[in-house]
């Protein structure tokens, strides 16, 4: 590197996101075109706020001609937070100044996008800095129509994922409890679930209150687990979001008290086996209404973070990356880098980011949408047209080794809990699909 040459450096911050390597590429081929040296700031943030900048890769088009191919991060990746100590934020820009860098491309998710706007504030105009987002959760609040890179291969590989558990658990006759990533939001559940038609798909925007109370998601998954019984289905495949454990009282989840968090101060989540705790309380339930069934539980995310993009993202993520490039070689600086119908849109840190928090708004599946509305109409799940129906409703009590009142009383409260209710959005009856 010329000792009086500025460069352009590019750092990954968060957790992996099939397409990571497609923008590092496309924004190196694009500012050595223009004649800049690029570097990779390897491990995030890890190093560099400590003082050290020997971590680091210089990025040529030679060296990363082919990587948009592959998942991972070239350059590695890590969720160290310069910003939660003023002392590390001091020592990440005086890091860059000391690598000649002037310019920054920070790749990560809503907790990464606040490091990199407070990295800008305290460089004070001596660096530009952009970000690229992304997360396989599809929850940053982007404007309405932008999705984050790497939740369409994520869906895509979750899907192919559910498939082969379907065939299985009819074959076995089994239940599957499969939960998703997805800390606030519900969409890549209910992406992967819509898409492979699960049986049924659980997602925390259902649950709008602070506090849900463990049993109101178990009484969904039995009221299923029953309805589907009395169409003499002993199989089904239920994805639950993650961040479902957001919202159960914590009083109800004892192995919530003592978990590791990580330097954005997140409960790992997966250190929680969800499914498992679903699948103990069903069983309970089932057990008491005199119901055999096998449950088996399971966790997908990490097969999904460094999966290989598919098309779709490999080509958005290109595009992100000559747009991220193009634009802080252009002047842009303390922007978000995006792409909407075709169009490329930076917007402004200061529109998207909290002013007191620093951090961004989740972005929620919008439950009164027709979207939601259409998943809901494919899913197994007690509706309130099951009630009504008075020969349904027989059925189903006879199912449950219950008397009608009693299947009233230990079940209409999921009708009273469920959110469409609330919305005034009645669930019609089901379609058939998903009785074969």
């Amino acid at each position: 590197m010329s000792a009086n040459k500025k460069n352009l450096a590019i750092l990954v911050g968060g957790g992996p996101a099939p397409g990571i390597n497609s923008v590092i590429s496309a924004a190196t081929i694009c500012a050595e075109l223009d004649g800049y040296e690029v570097i990779g700031i390897r491990d995030g943030f890890k190093w560099i706020m400590q003082g050290d900048i020997s971590h680091v890769l210089p990025l040529t088009i030679e060296t990363v001609s082919r990587i948009h191919f592959r998942g991972g991060s070239f350059i590695g990746i890590a969720r160290d937070n310069p910003s939660q100590d003023p002392k590390n934020l001091a020592q990440t820009v005086t890091s860059l100044l000391r690598l000649d860098v002037d310019k920054l491309i920070v790749i990560g998710g809503d907790d990464t996008c606040s490091s990199a706007m407070r990295v800008e504030q305290e460089a004070g105009g001596r660096i530009r800095v952009v970000h690229v987002p992304k997360t396989i959760d599809n929850d940053i609040d982007l404007p309405q129509g932008i999705y984050t890179f790497g939740y369409q291969t994520a869906r895509h590989i979750g899907v192919e994922i559910i498939k082969n558990l379907m065939v299985d658990a009819k074959t076995t006759h089994h239940w599957y409890f499969v939960v998703s990533m997805g800390r606030d939001a519900g969409h890549l559940a209910l992406g992967i679930g819509k898409a492979a038609g699960a049986t049924l798909t659980i997602i925390p925007e259902e649950f709008p209150e602070s506090k849900v109370r463990l049993k109101q998601i178990v009484d969904i998954l039995v009221g299923a687990i029953v309805k589907r019984l009395s169409y003499g289905r002993t199989d089904g495949v239920a994805m639950l979001a993650e961040g479902l454990l957001e919202h159960i009282d914590p009083k109800e989840l004892d192995a919530l008290a003592n978990l590791e968090r990580d330097t954005y101060g997140h409960v790992r989540l997966s250190e929680v086996n969800l499914a498992e705790i679903l699948k103990i309380h069903v069983l309970e339930k089932l057990a008491l209404l005199g119901i055999k069934c096998t449950i088996v539980d399971k966790n997908i995310g990490y097969e999904l973070r460094c999966a290989d993009p598919i098309p779709l993202d490999l080509e958005y993520t290109r595009d992100l990356g000559y747009c991220a490039a193009r634009h802080i070689l252009d002047g842009g600086s303390a922007d978000i880098i995006a792409i909407r119908e075709g169009q490329f849109v930076a917007i402004p840190f200061k529109d998207v980011l909290n002013p007191e928090t620093g951090r961004m708004k989740a972005r929620m599946v919008n439950v009164g949408s027709e979207y939601y509305q259409i998943a809901r109409l494919y899913m197994i799940r007690l509706t309130k047209a099951d009630f009504d129906d008075p020969h349904e409703l027989a059925k189903l009590a006879a199912t449950a080794n219950v008397t009608v009142d009693s299947f009233k009383n230990q079940f209409y409260g999921v009708i009273e809990s469920d959110i469409l209710n609330r919305l005034g959005k009645p669930v019609l009856p089901h379609v058939p699909i998903n009785h074969t």
